[in-house]
């Protein structure tokens, strides 16, 4: 290789001999399935870029050991830039052609400063695109590229896109911080403990990671029953995590204390081609067909791609999907290679059948079929004579409906056997006939239910499940409302239950879940008005299923 590669400006950079972490290699050289590498990979180490307000953000830089001109891709991650950042997204893409900046968030792998979870991010990868202007490797030609967190800082630069930036890929992308902890008022509470503690210890490396989340797993009945769950995660996380109270507390998306955080406008007004990457169990999937939509109406070019994922496990069983697709956007778009680039709008994997289908657009229709409970436990085409109340059930919170699987942060997410908890008494089942043939689900799933309640106040949390001939019931999609009445009176709520594609094979059933809550992944509702996270007295409620309900299921044909 030259000992000098000279830019446009004729400024000259001699690539250190560096190579990338042993680590990196050797779990780089575990991976099957991925493209070819088309060069050695260099590093850089240890770089400092100044923020915005000159604190050192410290970046490490991997490059082609090649001659030529390499576009850029920018990755700010605040969990640290070892592993598995430094192999996924470090060396892989250096590989393949492309400088890489992996720089820790400022407060966060020894970067200056403090953190926070959206205040800086718009100002700091605005100020590290100036820094690249700087570098003598830098040819002009920009792309950003990473999962969750490393998904909000993109949209973050996308707010107002610096001349460069030619092309992004979200990854089980965040973009609302409200809605990765509140659904319709209630808490998403595991999922506020898992950001507790990937956002404080992962950045210190895997092993102080791992310690922390065992601790949080043999202490996690004890921090999600305490009365009050405010502060009770210090328990396992220590006094480190002092903004976890804050964003458990604030359950009114309006507040001031979420201005600004919410980045749905940066795809509002995009016209940079992004890529959308999720899992139909990703715990962000709901945030990626927001965004999604967004783009569409703006006229930006986008993809989609929805696998059979977790938020975890598209990074490792999933990843040679994403790495593929990944790299065939961003060669397509900075260095005009589009040989690898799908025709398709959206490529979806579709459950019950286990293939993937390419669609033009996402959702590919909006008719929807209605099915509606009875009062035997059936579900029917057949609409009801009127809102006649159907069955109770009581909730507790003394004993609250357990959560199971589903999109989560946490390991326990995906599809799971429910035959358990749908045993329970506080949990209802409403289930249809054997299928003569498939029907294919492909959309966004809704529930709409007539409740009353003796407390004015409860959760419904509704699932749809595919029932196989032995009788397993396997969960699909699901969400949860939040039930505010004065009286008795039957109320209408309607429940989001996210998205789908699922064929539901001949001689499966079709199975309607209903029950009051999923604890932990939701805080219990204490049944008295007050918000969970200040509750210390609970009150049993019991809740009523009117005839009026229907559940919605979008339908269209997945073949070719």
């Amino acid at each position: 290789m030259p000992s000098r590669t000279p830019d446009a400006t004729g400024r000259a950079w001699t690539p250190p001999a560096g190579k990338p972490p042993l680590s990196s290699r050797l779990l780089r050289a575990t991976w099957r399935g991925l493209p070819e590498k088309r060069h050695e990979a260099g590093w850089e180490p240890g770089l400092e870029v100044p923020a915005a307000d000159g604190s050192p953000l410290v970046t490490d830089h991997y490059f082609p050991r090649a001659e030529g001109d390499f576009p850029t891709l920018l990755i700010r991650s605040p969990y640290g830039r070892g592993l598995p950042w430094s192999p996924q997204y470090g060396l892989l893409f250096a590989e393949q052609g492309f400088h890489v900046i992996l720089q820790s968030c400022r407060g966060t792998g020894g970067s200056g400063g403090a953190f926070h979870l959206w205040r800086n991010e718009a100002a700091d990868g605005q100020a590290t695109v100036s820094w690249l202007r700087g570098r003598p490797w830098f040819n002009g030609v920009l792309g950003t590229v990473g999962p969750s967190y490393l998904g909000y800082v993109q949209w973050a630069l996308a707010l107002d896109p610096p001349p460069e930036l030619r092309a992004m890929v979200v990854q089980m992308g965040l973009h609302d911080p409200y809605a990765l902890f509140h659904t319709d008022g209630a808490l998403r509470l595991e999922n506020a403990l898992a950001v507790g503690v990937g956002m404080t210890y992962q950045h210190r490396g895997m092993v102080p990671f791992l310690k922390a989340t065992l601790r949080l797993r043999r202490r996690l009945r004890t921090v999600t029953t305490a009365q009050p769950l405010r502060g009770a995660h210090t328990a396992a996380l220590g006094d480190d995590v002092p903004w976890l109270d804050d964003v458990m507390t604030h359950a009114d998306a309006k507040h001031a204390f979420w201005h600004g955080a919410s980045l749905e406008e940066a795809a509002e007004r995009l016209r940079v081609p992004a890529a959308l990457i999720t899992g139909w169990h990703d715990a962000l999937a709901d945030q990626t067909f927001e965004q999604y939509d967004r783009l569409r109406l703006a006229g930006c070019g986008t993809s989609l791609l929805v696998g059979p994922w977790t938020h975890t496990s598209a990074l490792q069983q999933g990843w040679p999907e994403v790495f593929a697709e990944s790299l065939a956007w961003l060669r397509a778009h900075l260095c005009a290679d589009p040989a690898g680039l799908r025709t398709s709008a959206v490529r979806v994997h579709v459950g019950g059948e286990d293939a993937w289908r390419d669609l033009d657009d996402w959702p590919p229709s909006p008719a929807v079929t209605p099915w509606y409970p009875t009062a035997e436990g059936h579900l029917t085409r057949l609409a009801p004579a009127g809102p006649l109340p159907l069955t109770t059930f009581r909730y507790d919170p003394a004993d609250p409906t357990p959560s199971l699987g589903g999109p989560l942060l946490s390991p326990g997410a995906g599809p799971r056997d429910n035959g358990a908890l749908e045993a329970r008494s506080d949990v209802l089942t409403f289930t249809g006939p054997p299928l003569t043939e498939p029907v294919d689900v492909l959309g966004p799933v809704s529930a709409r239910l007539s409740l009353s309640t003796d407390t004015g106040h409860a959760d419904v949390f509704a699932r749809l499940c595919d029932v196989d001939v032995t009788g397993r019931s396997v969960n699909v999609c699901d969400g949860l409302g939040r039930i505010r009445t004065t009286s008795d009176a039957p109320s209408q709520v309607t429940v989001p239950m996210s998205a789908a594609a699922h064929r539901f094979a001949a001689g499966h059933r079709i199975r309607w879940q209903i029950s009051a809550g999923a604890h932990p992944r939701y805080a219990r509702n204490p049944g008295t008005g007050v918000p969970p996270a200040d509750a210390t007295t609970f009150t049993p409620v019991r809740v009523t299923l009117h005839a009026d309900s229907v559940l919605s299921l979008p339908h269209g044909t997945v073949r070719a």
